[in-house]
This record gives C-alpha cells, structure tokens and sequence, in this order.
C-alpha cells in the first residue's frame, strides 16, 4: 500500500514545488509615466517623452512602419502609449512602407538629432538599443528592417508577405489576429516557422481581426509594450511574460488564441 502512495506523493510536492505562472504586477497596457509628445516631419512622426530634454537617460528606439495606404496618426495611440514609457517612436509618414526605407531613415535622422548640440534629443537618444515595429505591409517592413545591424529585435503585427525573415538576426516576436481575414494566421506562422535561427514567438491574439491594432489597440497594447520594454530596456518582469517555462503569454488564454516559441526562446 505504501508503495501505491510513494508516486502520489512525489506528484503533489512537484506541484507545490513548481514554478507558477508567470502574471506581471505592472500594467504594461496602461500609459506610462511620461506625458508625451509628438513632433510631424516630412519623413517621420516622432512620438516621445514631452520633457525629453530634461531627462537624465537615454530613450530607445522604435521605427514604426504603417499598413497599406495608412499614416501614423491611424496608430497614433499605440505609439503614444509606447511614449509614454519612454520610448522614441519614429513612424514613417509613408502609406507603403514595404520596403523600410523610411523607417530606416528616421534611425539615420535620430542619429543625427541626438549628435546636434542645439536639439532637445540631443544625448538622449539610445541608439544601442533600436526596435522595429509595423502593421500588415508594415509588418513586413519591420521584418526587411531587420536586417539592419542598428535593429536589436522586431515585432510584426499581422506582417504582409513580402519580407525574408531569413536575413534577420535579432529576437522575433509575430503577432497575428485569430479572426483576421486580410493576413491569415497561417501566413504568420510561416514567418515564425522560417525563424529557425532566432529566438522567435508566435501569438495569436484571441478574437482579433485585422483592424483591432487600428485606434484604441485594444489587446495589442501590453504585450507589445511589454515586449519592447524587455528587449530594449532590460524590463525582467516584462521577461517573464514570453520567456521561462510558466511564461506569462504561455498561459494566458483569455488573450490568446494561440502561442509558440520555438527551440531558441529560454
């Protein structure tokens, strides 16, 4: 009898002893703590912290690139959102932004900025730590502007087709809609299942279509924050949610649909 008890045993102290899930304390879906700004020119919109000038760090990067025959002002609360926790979003004004020219420009135009003594970016700039975002055809551009040595990690939200991911070198987090019609899950997941070399995540967001990243962002908010603070700010309560065995997107069902890292996520 004894003998029949011993493996129920074992089983109950691995389930005290194991590691629970992961659930952030930070609310990475609501505003940061900086008030935010924005700064139109003719190549990009600039979203970032209002007293940037007076900040005592430097502020990473996110080059943004739109969907098909949109502006950055159809995104404007997501970028403003990633302000307000210190980001500096370069959105590129262009409506095609396939292939990455504009985003990448606004790197060169920050560089710049941050070097030019009579510039409120002026050292504020961290060019060590630069990410790459975009929606639908401009999700492919965030993939094509990953090959950029400058870029240390991309998030393509519901990428269009015409990217290489082959060619990118730093982690990958995809993001599809469970319901989007226009770029199917499946094209995503192409992505993540040619991103063999990287450390790559798929998510899936449960109910969305194509156009919930589209004003209010809705679900897409914390994870994306939460991803951008991990990767360029060295967030390790925002780690927990995509990386560890009881990751916190691994076992949120509630947002996603579906979720899957392949073997070069720790």
């Amino acid at each position: 009898m004894f003998r029949r008890l011993l493996p129920v045993a074992a089983l109950i102290a691995t389930m005290l002893t194991a590691a629970p899930p992961a659930h952030a304390a930070t609310n990475y879906g609501a505003a940061g703590p900086y008030a935010t700004a924005v700064e139109v020119g003719a190549v990009n919109t600039l979203y970032y912290p209002r007293d940037i000038a007076r900040s005592t760090r430097r502020h990473p990067v996110i080059v943004w690139g739109n969907g098909t025959f949109a502006f950055p002002v159809v995104y404007r609360d997501l970028m403003l959102q990633w302000a307000s926790h210190g980001f500096i979003v370069s959105a590129a004004n262009t409506p095609m932004s396939n292939l990455g020219i504009s985003m990448r420009a606004g790197i060169d135009a920050l560089a710049a900025r941050d070097a030019d003594p009579s510039s409120v970016f002026h050292g504020k700039v961290d060019l060590e730590h630069i990410g790459a975002s975009g929606h639908s055809q401009g999700g492919a551009a965030a993939i094509v502007v990953g090959d950029d040595p400058r870029v240390d990690t991309i998030l393509p939200i519901q990428p269009g087709p015409l990217a290489n991911i082959d060619a990118v070198d730093g982690p990958a987090f995809l993001m599809a809609g469970q319901y989007d019609s226009i770029v199917f899950p499946a094209l995503v997941k192409s992505f993540y299942n040619d991103a063999d070399h990287i450390p790559a995540i798929y998510g899936e967001v449960r109910r969305a279509d194509h156009f919930t990243v589209v004003g209010d962002p809705g679900p897409f908010a914390a994870p994306t924050t939460a991803w951008f603070r991990f990767q360029l700010m060295g967030d390790q309560e925002a780690r927990a949610l995509f990386y560890g065995p009881n990751c916190g997107i691994c076992t949120d069902t509630g947002t996603w649909s579906d979720v899957r890292r392949n073997a070069l996520v720790p």
